[in-house]
């Protein structure tokens, strides 16, 4: 959790920073030089998401400080979600394929939590664990 949350502040930080390379990481087209048509929004897209992005990197490396399980729960099905939504829209054609990476980080992620909290839930003896769902 505490490195996913660290590399999800750091590329909100990119993106705050230096929007055309988070840009480019993820396989779309780039703002530099180029004049916007009248009503694109790209770069205010992209600011809005680098500061979710920023804002739930701290979340997590908060939550992870705290050992909270009980968040680290509640991300899986929706890390599995945010997967299967990215994956969906390259597959329609609505984003570039340098997109998936963004949707397969989110499900390996999601993966990765699932199997910890499992490991570690079974290596925790009985009367120790916590056995809220």
């Amino acid at each position: 959790m505490a490195v996913f949350g660290v590399l999800a502040a750091a590329l909100g930080v990119v993106g705050l920073i230096a929007p055309d390379t988070l840009l480019s990481l993820m396989g779309f087209a780039s703002t530099a030089g180029s004049r916007r048509a009248e009503g694109d929004h790209t770069l205010v897209f992209v600011t809005a998401s680098s500061m979710a992005a920023f804002n739930m990197g701290v979340y997590y490396v908060l939550a992870s400080l705290a050992d909270w399980k009980a968040f680290f729960r509640w991300t899986v099905p929706f890390r599995l979600l945010t997967c299967l939504v990215f994956t969906l829209v390259v597959a329609g054609g609505r984003a570039p394929s340098g997109f998936l990476g963004v949707g397969l980080w989110e499900g390996a992620g999601a993966v990765v939590t699932a199997a910890a909290l499992r490991y570690e839930r079974r290596r925790t003896a009985p009367s120790e664990r916590d056995d809220r769902p």
